[in-house]
């Protein structure tokens, strides 16, 4: 990558390289050093006069705005320089994407109960649904907002129901031999189980899990989260056009200085 090219070359030993092992000579190769750090683009961030917003449109790669915005798709590097989300969350996702994304992340079902689950319900634990005959092991306790985590995939690769059914009630035994039964109030996909609830001010709220959220507050689902930050990274910061070779060029001197 182009963008490497400038960082100066540092010693370094790879793996178990640096172990002298009867004699033997250390091997030391000379690798780019990607601890450099220059803040050229840091003062071009604080300058108004300096950058523009851009709107990331849906499928739109790096060099493709870079292509767009300065006739070279080179300078895909300066929109992480200028955003600090886009270097921590990386480029934002299609729809499609995100979908597949959160399909893998989170591919199991969920079960909200109206209950204190401080002490029942625990992780490893296997529950079963009375009529559906659905059975899975808890995987993740949200004991804040009363949602049950459960891996069914063992149990429909037998051939046997994977899917909790709303208003039925839902049996644990744990290791003692003793059971107890909840009703489900709420069940789906992982993915599309709360995160947290907000009020109208958009602030976090805690909420109480024996009850009924109250109707002012908002169900922020882990999909929503997920959909939100990806929403926010299309509004980046980018260098404008006018500036962009100066901005490079001086960037690129201060590595090498």
């Amino acid at each position: 990558m182009d963008f490497f090219k400038n960082f100066k070359k540092t010693a370094y030993t790879f793996g178990d390289d640096h172990e002298n092992l009867g004699g033997a000579t250390r091997q030391i190769e000379f690798f780019r050093d990607l601890t450099q750090y220059v803040d050229v683009v840091d003062q071009v961030r604080e300058g108004i006069h300096f950058y523009e917003p851009y709107n990331i449109q849906d499928g739109e790669r790096p060099d493709q705005v870079s292509m767009f915005l300065y006739d070279t798709p080179t300078y895909h590097w300066t929109f992480y320089m200028m955003n600090d989300s886009l270097r921590s969350h990386g480029w934002p996702l299609t729809y499609k994407q995100m979908d597949e994304k959160l399909a893998t992340d989170f591919p199991h079902q969920y079960i909200y109960v109206r209950a204190d689950l401080s002490q029942t319900f625990l992780q490893n634990e296997y529950v079963q649904g009375v009529i559906s005959g659905c059975r899975g092991k808890i995987i993740k306790r949200d004991i804040d907002h009363g949602i049950l985590v459960v891996d069914t995939s063992d149990y429909a690769n037998a051939g046997k129901p994977s899917t909790f059914r709303q208003g039925e009630a839902v049996i644990v035994t744990n290791t003692l031999g003793q059971t107890r039964t909840l009703t489900i109030v709420g069940t789906g996909k992982e993915f599309n189980a709360t995160h947290h609830y907000e009020d109208a001010n958009k602030e976090q709220v805690d909420i109480d899990p024996t009850a009924p959220a109250p109707a002012l507050y908002n169900e922020v689902t882990i999909s929503d989260r997920y959909h939100r930050i990806n929403t926010s990274l299309k509004q980046m910061k980018v260098i404008k056009p006018a500036n962009i070779t100066q901005i490079a060029s001086s960037f690129k001197r201060a590595l090498t200085s």
